[in-house]
């Protein structure tokens, strides 16, 4: 779970971070979640990733791929 991205960002509309879960994106309506503290935000995203790929498990889905920075060399 570890290896998937999340994307925080804060908005001045809602006062929160808000979280996004990248390579889920195409796979869910919304693929997102927020926090108060940005460690809460993180928190809450591992718990959605986790949920996420319960379900697709248990639903035998295909499972996204956790993306990875490619080393230019």
């Amino acid at each position: 779970m570890s290896r998937y991205s999340m994307m925080i960002q804060w908005s001045d509309d809602d006062r929160l971070f808000l979280v996004t879960m990248l390579e889920f994106v195409d796979c869910v309506l919304m693929p997102c979640t927020h926090g108060i503290t940005r460690e809460e935000a993180i928190c809450n995203g591992e718990e959605v990733i986790a949920m996420y790929l319960e379900a697709w498990q248990t639903e035998s889905e295909s499972i996204p791929e956790p993306s990875t920075l490619q080393n230019a060399s």
